[in-house]
């Protein structure tokens, strides 16, 4: 049940009708794909048959799916008074679709172990990982969990990766002062340029413990953070004194950042609306994290 919340809460959508409701999950190919797997229809199959031996003992059915050549759709739908759906609703809401979806209260009072399936789920509809997502160095992998629109979210899915302990390396927000701070693309006339997915960006190591479900990825993930660690100890360094620091516990930059036009758009949540920022340390601890 975590782990399908986190599907939901990644990339789903719910529609609810008079008498029954369908909840459906779009899972993009661009965070299956593996990079020692070049045909994409072996990870895509691979990938849904995964996901689907641990959702469909719950559902007690089989999930229906539609590929389309960029994602691949699971849905399921049972009458509104079903006690799956009921538990859903429940935790999701008022929301429709991930872009409005919170990470309800008592999903942070879950357990260690719940509250990691959870992030399972998610991670294996919006995160991935590949040689080009490395910090400065190429061994330095990180996995990028991608969300689009909803800010607080980003936040939400911050604060439940410190209750498991799990440092955030960065978020690259979708933000003018981050996207554009010096407003190159705003001066070629391209003054939305800015307006793409936020990312949140974790180390490698760091994200062993929740991982992916997805067989593969989990593969992936699992040579990457064996990389990143031989290749900090090569340099005489410890790796978990270089991973796992929380934004707090490092240095405060000091560079100032242009005023963007942009950072008065309604797209950007009102309580930060009209500031300008320098770094995306300041936006996360505007908007709650940690909390």
């Amino acid at each position: 049940m975590a782990y399908l919340l986190g599907l939901i809460c990644g990339n789903g959508e719910i529609k609810r009708g008079n008498t029954n409701t369908v909840i459906s999950i779009d899972i993009p190919h661009k965070k299956l794909q593996a990079e020692l797997i070049e045909d994409v229809q072996v990870y895509v199959k691979a990938s849904i048959s995964d996901i689907r031996s641990i959702l469909e003992p719950l559902m007690g059915a089989q999930l229906d799916f539609i590929q389309n050549p960029s994602s691949t759709i699971l849905s399921f739908q049972k009458p509104n008074s079903d006690f799956l759906i009921r538990e859903i609703i429940r935790y999701i809401g008022n929301a429709t679709n991930h872009s409005n979806v919170r990470i309800h209260s008592d999903v942070f009072d879950f357990t260690m172990d719940h509250k990691i399936e959870f992030l399972r789920g998610l991670a294996d509809v919006t995160g991935y990982i590949r040689r080009s997502n490395y910090f400065f160095d190429k061994h330095l992998h990180r996995v990028y969990l991608e969300i689009p629109n909803n800010w607080h979210l980003v936040i939400d899915i911050c604060n439940l990766l410190h209750d498991v302990n799990i440092p955030v390396q960065n978020i690259d927000w979708a933000h003018p002062n981050m996207r554009d701070p010096k407003l190159v693309k705003y001066n070629q006339g391209k003054p939305d340029f800015w307006k793409k997915e936020h990312q949140i960006k974790i180390w490698a190591n760091e994200f062993l413990p929740v991982g992916f479900e997805v067989l593969h990825k989990m593969k992936m993930l699992e040579l990457y953070s064996n990389e990143l660690i031989h290749g900090i100890k090569e340099v005489g360094k410890e790796p978990s004194s270089y991973t796992h620091r929380y934004y707090w516990e490092t240095r405060k930059q000091n560079v100032k950042k242009e005023e963007h036009p942009g950072i008065y758009d309604d797209i950007i949540p009102q309580e930060i609306r009209g500031m300008n920022f320098n770094t995306w340390k300041e936006i996360a601890e505007m908007l709650g994290y940690p909390r």
